[in-house]
């Protein structure tokens, strides 16, 4: 089931959560949502879910406008919003059966939904316990059992790994991905090794504008050229003279000496593999001793950072 955005707009007094925002997503697809604290992702995820109401544009969820179907979009999405609500005086077993029933999970069909996803989130040990006896991890397994307890063609999460240790992060990244074959999923986090593990796509948002939007691959190509070569050199001639020669080959684009180490640059490319090789080539040429020649591709930090700071 896929989700169309179309120039969504939502106005908080003189402010501009989100400005003019558009874009799809398909199904089968697990898009990572991300952006800096106030950037307007939740407030996106929330007008997708019919949570709350939009100042201008339109969400279409498998061609129905929320505008018109908002009732029927509901029961067609599971989700886990940033601050996970949860009843704590409430067994997990009795919450979730209660959720079953709040989304119209027939009633033959509650147990089998109820012991499928104690298994799916690890719930097993804890299922007879009130919610508030629970640890933060375990309250957020809670949270993605509740979202998945009718089996939703679409998922939203935002932030669903929070308190969760390293194992169950594998466990839920795992999860995601299987669940990402058969429905449509927006994730939205600020763990970026988790998007760039699990999500197929991903978009950036800043100050309520998308600022980048594609694969992590893509996004790197596009960012400072993908990277940059570590280059270090052991010969007796200073640094000014492997400076210029290297600035002099022509597949090279910039040259940045590394501060506090003698004979060591980032060197920027415009070939990639031939790059590399002529620089090589010219360390042969001048007889130089070639310690280090290592590609350093830009990370989705270095990105996220560039992008959402001006």
């Amino acid at each position: 089931m896929d989700i169309q955005v179309e120039n969504l707009t939502k106005v908080y007094g003189k402010e501009k959560a989100v400005d003019s925002i558009s874009f799809n997503v398909k199904p089968g697809e697990i898009l990572g949502f991300l952006g800096p604290n106030g950037a307007g992702k939740s407030t996106t995820m929330k007008i997708i879910t019919c949570f709350m109401a939009q100042t201008s544009g339109d969400v279409k969820i498998d061609g129905h406008s929320n505008l018109e179907n908002s009732i029927e979009i509901k029961k067609k999405i599971g989700y886990l919003p940033e601050n996970n609500p949860l009843y704590l005086d409430m067994p997990v077993l009795e919450y979730l059966s209660f959720v079953a029933e709040l989304q119209g999970v027939p009633k033959d069909k509650v147990q089998e939904r109820l012991v499928e996803m104690v298994m799916l989130c690890g719930l097993d040990d804890e299922k007879h316990k009130k919610i508030g006896e629970l640890s933060k991890g375990y309250r957020q397994r809670v949270g993605l059992a509740q979202a998945m307890i009718h089996d939703p063609e679409i998922l939203i999460l935002d932030e669903p790994t929070t308190g969760l240790d390293p194992n169950q992060i594998i466990e839920i990244r795992k999860l995601i991905k299987e669940l990402g074959r058969h429905k449509t999923v927006i994730l939205s986090t600020h763990i970026l090794p988790e998007v760039e593990a699990t999500c197929d796509r991903i978009l950036i948002i800043n100050k309520g504008k998308i600022v980048a939007d594609g694969t992590s691959e893509s996004l790197r190509k596009q960012a400072q050229g993908g990277g940059f070569i570590k280059v270090k050199i052991d010969d007796a001639e200073n640094s000014d003279v492997l400076f210029s020669s290297l600035m002099d080959l022509d597949t090279v684009t910039k040259v940045d000496p590394v501060k506090e180490s003698n004979n060591v640059f980032h060197v920027s490319g415009s070939e990639g593999l031939q790059t590399q090789k002529d620089i090589f080539n010219l360390c042969v040429k001048n007889k130089w001793t070639l310690l280090e020649m290592t590609l350093i591709e830009t990370k989705l930090e270095d990105i996220f950072k560039e992008l959402t700071t001006n």
